[in-house]
């Protein structure tokens, strides 16, 4: 017999953090009641998170976090569960608890045995690609490999109709200043990201670029583009949390599973305080279970 409502599980996050929280505080939201039933995994009792020091990082809090996920994803395998949306981790307690993984995104792809996952921000007024993520900023020339673009640039295109873009018009950012300047300013623009826009038009994808970074953003966010391939992490975090702090959602592409997560951090600094802002969850879950919809 089919559920009247997708079931979602939301994973807490680091213990040590605000995830417990706002964890609890989604789950009990209308918004969230409205379309879902939530199912919540890791410490969240008063009597589990006495273990855990607020803002402390520890390997405890980040076994419990991954452990807390696994199980998510094991559900979601049994059917138990039809998404998960996930609180914040701490990438320095999953290292200090041996966890060879930076993020979320990386420990998802290997649990679920799929192929390269891609972390996609979503939000009312701006849609973002990552092409690199957790990486420094001197290694991201060398990543950007044709391979890679082709790949990022084929998932968009094939993901974004299920966000409501059934024709997608895409733009990739260039890589540096001035999209390079024809030569001027670097190389990489010309010679790996337009020759990859231009196999991309050839497959029938509607992309455009490489295109200045500190303009093709706003001309998205004004409706030109449906969404935009950043070439790493923070040219992309930087508008989407400009312009939609706190209600952006972190979704992961390539996974056979739907999984959506908040756009911020563990928040040390707030944590156990009572204060922390659970908007973005609230966000995260509420895509999910459209996302279960269809």
């Amino acid at each position: 017999m089919a559920r009247a409502k997708p079931r979602v599980g939301i994973t807490v996050g680091d213990p040590a953090g605000i995830g417990p929280e706002i964890s609890l505080k989604a789950a009990a939201d209308p918004a969230v009641l409205a379309v879902c039933e939530p199912c919540l995994y890791g410490p969240h009792h008063e009597t589990d998170l006495r273990a855990f020091t607020p803002g402390q990082l520890s390997a405890e809090a980040g076994r419990a976090a991954c452990e807390a996920i696994a199980r998510a994803v094991e559900d979601v395998r049994l059917g138990r569960i039809d998404a998960i949306a996930t609180a914040p981790i701490n990438k320095e307690a999953f290292a200090l608890a041996e966890i060879p993984f930076k993020g979320h995104t990386d420990l998802l792809a290997m649990l679920t045995k799929s192929g390269p996952a891609v972390m996609m921000f979503h939000s009312a007024p701006l849609r973002v690609v990552l092409a690199t993520v957790h990486v420094a900023l001197r290694h991201v020339p060398a990543l950007l490999t044709p391979e890679l673009l082709d790949f990022i640039i084929d998932l968009s295109a094939r993901e974004l109709p299920r966000f409501g873009y059934p024709a997608p018009r895409l733009a990739l950012a260039g890589l540096n200043p001035h999209a390079g300047e024809h030569g001027v300013i670097g190389d990489e623009d010309d010679a790996v990201l337009r020759p990859a826009v231009a196999r991309a038009r050839e497959r029938g994808i509607d992309i455009s670029g490489p295109w200045p970074g500190d303009t093709v953003f706003g001309r998205a966010s004004r409706g030109e583009f449906d969404a935009v391939i950043a070439c790493y992490h923070d040219q992309g975090l930087i508008p989407v949390k400009l312009l939609a702090f706190g209600h952006a959602v972190n979704v992961t592409l390539g996974l056979p599973i739907i999984r959506t997560s908040v756009d911020h951090g563990t928040a040390f600094d707030i944590a156990g305080k009572g204060i922390a802002d659970h908007a973005s969850l609230v966000e995260a879950v509420r895509l999910a279970a459209k996302l279960v919809v269809g």
